[in-house]
Parts: structure tokens; sequence; C-alpha cells
């Protein structure tokens, strides 16, 4: 991909301390280039960008800028529509995706897994063949702590039995970046803190990465997962069916048609009976009459 030349003024990152120092924004932004992009990103993703986002933007944006050695922001949206831009339009989703997690975050969520949907999924499917299939999603995946988590919890639900059972985890995003920091499995080490003592000692390993502690998830949970970029937005290329799909705080982002199109498509990947996992500022009210709720922000399929 070709870029602009660095203006001949001071350095990137010379030009950025002069900016912050005085107050003012490195690049000139206006509500035009808010506009573009915005629009570009609901095309792209589905996400709808309110215009209170615009300091976000900017700030995410600024560092692309920086890195590409652009003079300004209507040189990187010409960059966005010209054929020699078609990669930075990823670098553009990455940027602008929220990535928020943590292992057992809202652990509610994993309490009912473990102790109400795990044991429905092992009486529905034992008995359908020597290597009962059994799949959860993890839509918007992220970092990874929320599939890593749910692995833990399966490992530690089934015990050795899962080795019987073709059991599979999917876990995807559509920042490719996340995926492939999740497919590592390597964390800060202080990020385990929030897993369960028992299960951090069982699933993790601590160890030194360039003079950093960090722990690493154990090869058995890695084992029962499977990253992949996807858009959900775009055509799905797995089938399903699924017994359980976790998506929680992804659907804040898109507007009521997306809203609607992915949860219609959930309905439809579940078995019937299975769960869906929505995050703590999410629901289905108005949304979908193919589900029930059965707990807080879990639903299952009608």
């Amino acid at each position: 991909m070709t870029t602009a030349p660095a203006p001949a003024s001071a350095p990137p990152d010379r030009a950025a301390a002069a900016a912050a120092a005085s107050g003012r924004r490195e690049f000139p932004f206006e509500r035009r280039h808010f506009d573009f992009i915005a629009r570009m990103l609901y095309q792209l993703a589905g996400i709808a960008l309110a215009p209170h986002k615009i300091e976000m933007v900017y700030s995410r944006l600024a560092r692309r800028l920086r890195d590409l050695r652009l003079p300004d922001f209507d040189t990187y949206c010409a960059l966005l529509e010209s054929e020699e831009g078609a990669n930075e339009v990823g670098f553009l989703v990455n940027a602008l995706t929220t990535n928020l997690t943590s292992f057992f975050r809202e652990s509610h969520h994993f309490d009912f897994l473990a102790k109400k949907a795990v044991p429905e999924m092992r009486a529905r499917h034992a008995g359908e063949s020597s290597h009962p299939r059994l799949r959860i999603w993890s839509a918007g995946c992220s970092s990874g702590q929320e599939p890593y988590t749910i692995a833990m919890v399966l490992a530690s639900s089934f015990g050795p039995e899962l080795r019987r059972w073709d059991a599979k985890i999917l876990a995807t995003d559509i920042d490719t970046h996340m995926v492939d920091t999740a497919r590592r499995g390597l964390y800060a080490a202080d990020l385990a803190d929030s897993i369960p003592a028992p299960l951090r000692d069982r699933y993790t390993r601590r160890l030194r990465d360039d003079g950093e502690a960090k722990v690493a998830m154990e090869d058995e949970l890695k084992r029962l997962i499977t990253f992949k970029s996807l858009n959900l937005l775009e055509p799905w290329p797995m089938k399903g069916p699924f017994d359980a799909i976790f998506c929680r705080n992804v659907l804040i982002y898109f507007d009521r048609v997306g809203r609607t199109q992915v949860i219609g498509n959930f309905a439809r990947m579940l078995e019937p009976g299975g769960y869906l996992f929505l995050g703590h500022s999410e629901s289905l009210y108005g949304v979908s009459d193919r589900f029930r709720q059965t707990g807080p922000t879990i639903y299952r399929r009608l």
C-alpha cells in the first residue's frame, strides 16, 4: 500500500507532543471527516457511530495518520476510497472497534452455564452417538478471555469425560488483531486474577515473556477453540446448530436493523432450547419473539 510522504515539519511523535501541550489537535478534524468515516464504518461493519464519538474517532485514527505519515484527514479519507487503501479499511475497523473484556466477566452467565446449561446439554446429547456433539459460539470474542472462560467451564464440568465428546467452541470477532491475540492465549499476569483460583491453577501457567510476567492458557483449552475473523452482518460460513451463543456487548454498536438481522440469524443457528447470552445493557425487547428470557440477559430459543 502506498502512503503519502511525511510532512516536512516536526516528526510525528514531536508534533503530537507539541499539539497536546498547546491544547490543539495535531491534525484538523472536521465534522465532514467524522461523517465520512461513520458512513464507511456502518457500511463495512453495521456499527453506528453517534456524534458524541467524534473525539474517540479522532484520537484512535490520529495514531493511524502518524503511523502512515499522512499530513491530514483529507488525505486519509482519500486513501480509504482508493484502490491502494483496501488494506487500510481493515485497520479502520480494527481501530474503531471497542474491545473490553475479562475472564469470567458477568460471572452469573458462567454460573448458569455450569449449573444449568451444561447439564442440560449433556442430558440432551449423551445418547446420540459414541462421540456426542456439543457446540458453543463466542460471537465478538475480542482478545479471547470469553471463549477461554467457556472452555474452562466445559473442561471443569465434564472432567475426563469430555475426551469422548465432539465438543468445540467457535470464537469470532471482526477485529483481526484481536483474533490473533486470542489465538495466542498469552496475557498479562494480572488479567488472570479474575479466574477462580482452582481453575487458574489447573488451566493456566505462569511464565516470563520479554521480561514481563504473563499467564498462558493451557493447550487443553486451546484444543477446544477455533478462532476466526467474522463480520456478523456478512454471510456466515458455519451451519450450526449451536447449543449456546455468547454475544455480549456487541449489539449495542448496531442500529435496530442490524440487531434484528443478527438476532434472527442467531435464532436459526441455535438448537431448539439453546441459550443466547447478551451483555448487561442489551435486551431482546421489541427485537425478537423467538426467545424467552430465563435469567438476567439470558435467553432461550423457543
